[in-house]
This record gives structure tokens, sequence and C-alpha cells, in this order.
């Protein structure tokens, strides 16, 4: 199986601020390039900064998923050869969201909207994301997008995983309350779809928000492959066979030790996952009537 390099680039980023931004993305894009990175991930809202206090004072950063960014993006990318996920703030129409786009050297490839939104920053305020789940087949790799507190929501990574996705690139800004999931999380999202997973977050201090970094590469067993500091700037590259992930028949000792996470499920009995919470406390209610 042929190996790729994956890159993080945890930078700090400058809220309000997408020409110095863009930038700092484009020179790390050279620079991931450099270490025959194929595909290199930049946090959630790299672009434009994430703490902001209103819809209003965002809105003059917005760009269009095929705006000014992603051509000057997919310019750095046809030179070097090199696909690049980037989190940024997307206008259309008269809705926002929070985005990432993807681009390669062929240019616009395709995008992601933020699906689960926390009360904090800029998702206060924009639209949550309003399409499926999808996997992207590049070169050397199916890819699948979410950005940060999707995480936490163990069905977004399984929809990639069924949709065939071979690594799953988390964009975040992980505020420290939220060290659980580089912690975690990551690992387990990996382990449990047997796929690779690549977090990556920004560093830096942002409208009195401090971000922790520790983007992480990890493989489809749940090993960590490569982890950044807490603090700095950095850019993480880690080599990865990603065709690994559809091996999904997992032999630990054959004829006695076998194990495979899609074979194995059994979705009749998951049919409450995906109902309102309205129906979970409806049908505990008629559960409980029962028992008495």
């Amino acid at each position: 199986m042929a190996k790729t390099n994956i890159a993080c680039a945890q930078i700090d980023c400058v809220l309000g601020d997408p020409k110095t931004n863009r930038t700092k993305i484009i020179s790390s894009i050279r620079a991931a390039a450099e270490r025959d990175a194929k595909l290199i991930l930049f946090p959630e809202c790299a672009l434009t900064g994430y703490s902001f206090d209103s819809l209003e004072e965002a809105t003059p950063f917005a760009e269009p998923m095929d705006g000014a960014s992603a051509q000057a993006i997919a310019e750095a990318c046809s030179e070097t050869g090199v696909y690049a996920a980037v989190g940024f703030i997307e206008t259309d129409g008269n809705k926002f969201h929070n985005a990432a786009m993807l681009v390669g050297p062929e240019g616009l490839v395709g995008g992601y909207r933020k699906v689960h939104m926390p009360f904090i920053g800029i998702d206060r305020f924009v639209t949550p994301g309003d399409r499926p789940f999808q996997v992207f087949e590049l070169p050397f790799g199916k890819v699948g997008l979410n950005i940060c507190y999707d995480i936490s929501f163990p069905e977004a990574a399984r929809v990639l995983k069924l949709l065939g996705a071979e690594l799953i690139a988390l964009i975040t800004n992980w505020p420290p309350a939220a060290w659980r999931s580089p912690e975690f999380i990551v690992n387990t999202r990996a382990l449990e779809n047997h796929l690779f997973y690549a977090a990556v977050d920004r560093v830096g201090t942002e409208c009195g928000w401090q971000f922790i970094g520790r983007s992480k590469v990890v493989d489809c067993n749940g090993d960590t492959l490569g982890e950044a500091s807490a603090e700095a700037e950095e850019l993480l590259v880690v080599s990865v066979e990603l065709q690994e992930a559809n091996n999904n028949h997992i032999i630990n000792v054959a004829g006695a030790y076998e194990l495979d996470r899609l074979e194995d499920r059994r979705p009749g009995f998951y049919n409450l996952i995906s109902e309102p919470v309205e129906a979970h406390s409806a049908q505990a209610s008629v559960a409980v009537g029962h028992n008495d």
C-alpha cells in the first residue's frame, strides 16, 4: 500500500484579517509541499478568526465557497500539487455557515458546513450545516470532513465511514475546556470506525480565548502517530497508509479473536439514535409505565 504524507498546520490566526491569514496559509502549503505532503489541513475559521461577538461583525470577512481565497489557495495548490482543507465563514445568499473548503491543484474540490453547533464564538450566529455528509475521493485516498464540535457526535464519523472514508479530517478551534477531545475522543473515533483521523487545532489567544493546540494524527487502530505541542505554531507531517482503513476484518488471533466493526453492527437496534430527544422521553415514559 502506498504511503501518503498528511500535514496539520497548527497556526495562530488574526481575527478579521483574511489577507494576513491567507498569506500564512499559502506559506504553509508551500512548506508542506517541501516535506512531500499531499494533504494539508488548517484550523477552523483559519481565514477569518472565530471569536466574533455578532454576525454583523463577522459578515465583512465572509466569502462564498469559490471566492477570492479559494482561488488564491488553488493557485498555491496548483503550483505545489497539494490539497488543502481550510476553515472559513461561508456566505451563501442571506445565510452564513462555519465551513471548510477543500481545494486542490484542479481548483475547488468541494466543501463542508459544520452540522453541530455549540454556543460559542461565531457558531452562536451562523446557520447549521444543511448538506449531507460527503466523502471526497482524492488521488491518494477517500477523505471526509468534520468541524470541531462534530467530533462529539459519533454518528458523524460513522456515516463518513459507511460512505467509504479512509481519513476523517477535523478542523477545529479547541478552547481549554475541550481538552478531552485531543486526549480521548480523536483516538476513539479512529478506533471505533477503523479509519485514520487527523485533527488540526489552532494556537494563540483571541478575544480572551486561549486555544490549546495538540493537533494530532491517529491510525485506524486508535494509536497516535504524531501530536503537536499545546502552544506553538507547528507543521505536523505524518506518513499514513490510508488504504489500511479498508481492511475492516481484524484478525488478532485467527479463528479465536476476530473483529469487524462494520459487519458486526446490529443496525436494527439503533433506530432510537436518529429520533428527536422528545421521542426518547416518550419511550422512556412508556417503559416506566409498563414496568409498573
